[in-house]
């Protein structure tokens, strides 16, 4: 039995350190905040409940997973997880909207073909049937495996099979997920569908490889899941597996360091000067550990970035309390597309926040999340540059972009301001206190192709015993992706080097 350090309680770590202790370990997580879960936060207040990171859940299967092999109880025995449907409503710049069905690319190319125009949704369909391609060429290397020590194939390749175009003299394809969706989609409305899925992640459409379009393949080919009372219920699932397997969590514990004996992680110290042995260490971000052990890298010669300069955003979220009952057949999930695309851009170009930002209504029909029936809790969200960037401390900021978000979130939900009886925002300052992460930046899921700058650094580290988990390490930022780290990392610890990931 070995005795091993985990540096947080996100989802990642928790999902790794119930791996470990399953394994026969002894685990024991340390956690400079007061609670587990990381990203997956919750605020509260007069009986209104609201997720403050992801609202949905996608890939269920990775938990399933985690639930299957950390005990008898299965995950839907833990929490109550419920299919959305439909997976979203999209309202369009020039007015016209489109509910698409959950998991279902029939029910999508019907409804976009019913609400945009004939052969809209044919022509969406086939760019699904090009997304699943890339998909499947890049599913098992970034994340399923630990990253290949020859990580530059996985750069170098674009998996996105794009289609040919002739234009006069010459033949062009695309290499960007906006080109993907101007040259091939041929729809603004359908190239503002594609390009919210990555801003979603806080990448720039313009920059972000075509492989990105795995990320809208996800939710039409795996669907849109809910936990009945907010995602934060899967947070504590997972905590309260990592308890019955008899994980130790020390909150309000912040490690300084990681200590070393010949060469090999050793333990840790806290803040406190309580050294804790080990013999091995998990943690994260790559930066954070870097830090700890006073190395200037991690990894031998070279090796992906854990945060490039590219990724710059961060979310503002507004939870409101609203007066008066959600009416019937509201959607959960509405996205509100900007009214101006270029000025959009100026998140990652300017560094600004966009004037009319393309906005994320969630309106959960869940009874825990509200004081009773005649209120409703509401969730609005929007991608934003980090505090490298944009002075969110500044006076007024937060509230003036909220103003600017709930008119827009008004295109969807007639009458929202008369409705507000008081608001929330958090913006990435809280990100960065809360997390723990650097300028408050979220992290985006790795993408193959783009010279790399969208891997994540590998989960093994030069130092023998200590390991990266969670968004910044392989294989990015997510939910599922958290999942999938944890169960890398757990599998490196335990069957060592020659891992080669799940079978």
């Amino acid at each position: 039995m070995a005795r091993i350090a985990v540096i947080g309680a996100g989802m990642g770590a928790m999902a790794a350190a119930a791996r470990l202790a399953v394994a026969g370990h002894r685990v024991v997580v340390y956690e400079r905040a007061a609670t587990y879960g990381g990203a997956v936060g919750r605020f509260e207040r007069d009986g209104f409940a609201f997720d403050t990171g992801p609202g949905l859940l996608q890939l269920p299967a990775v938990y399933r997973d985690l639930f299957v092999k950390t005990g008898k109880e299965p995950l839907e025995a833990c929490v109550d997880l419920v299919q959305v449907d439909p997976a979203a409503r999209h309202v369009f710049a020039d007015g016209t909207e489109v509910s698409l069905p959950n998991a279902s690319r029939a029910g999508v190319v019907s409804a976009l073909d019913e609400a945009l125009g004939a052969g809209v949704g044919e022509r969406w369909g086939d760019f699904l049937v090009r997304a699943r391609e890339a998909w499947d060429r890049t599913r098992r290397p970034l994340l399923e495996e630990p990253l290949w020590p020859n990580w530059q194939v996985l750069a170098e390749r674009e998996p996105y099979p794009a289609l040919r175009q002739r234009r006069l003299l010459r033949t062009r394809t695309a290499r960007t997920l906006a080109e993907v969706g101007a040259w091939e989609l041929a729809d603004p409305r359908l190239a503002a569908l594609l390009e919210s899925h990555a801003l979603a992640y806080g990448l720039d459409p313009h920059t972000a490889p075509a492989s990105a379009a795995v990320l809208p393949y996800m939710e039409h080919a795996f669907g849109a899941w809910y936990l009945r009372g907010g995602i934060r219920e899967l947070a504590r699932a997972v905590h309260e597996r990592c308890l019955a397997r008899r994980v130790e969590f020390v909150f309000d514990a912040e490690v300084v360091s990681v200590t070393e004996k010949d060469g090999r992680a050793a333990g840790v110290e806290l803040r406190d000067g309580t050294v804790a042995e080990a013999d091995f260490v998990v943690g994260g971000p790559p930066e954070l550990l870097e830090a700890l052990t006073g190395r200037d890298s991690l990894y031998e010669g070279d090796a992906p970035e854990s945060h490039p300069a590219s990724l710059t955003c961060g979310k503002v979220v507004v939870c409101l309390a609203l007066r008066g009952p959600r009416e019937p057949g509201a959607v959960h999930r509405t996205v509100v597309h900007t009214t101006d695309p270029a000025d959009e851009r100026n998140i990652f170009g300017a560094g600004k926040p966009a004037e009319r930002p393309t906005v994320w209504v969630d309106r959960p029909d869940d009874a825990l999340l509200r004081p009773d029936d005649d209120h409703e809790s509401m969730v609005l969200t929007a991608t934003v540059p980090s505090l490298a960037h944009y002075d969110w401390t500044a006076e007024g900021a937060a509230d003036a972009f909220a103003d600017r978000m709930v008119t827009a979130a008004e295109r969807a939900v007639p009458g929202l301001r008369e409705r507000v009886l008081w608001r929330e925002v958090r913006t990435p300052v809280d990100t960065e206190r809360e997390t723990g992460a650097g300028d408050g930046v979220v992290p985006a899921p790795a993408l193959a192709g783009a010279g790399g700058k969208l891997l994540r650094p590998a989960n093994s580290t030069r130092v023998p015993g200590l390991f990266t988990v969670g968004g910044w390490a392989h294989p990015g930022g997510g939910l599922p992706h958290a999942g999938m780290s944890g169960a890398l990392v757990a599998g490196l610890v335990v069957e060592g080097p020659d891992f080669r990931g799940s079978q």
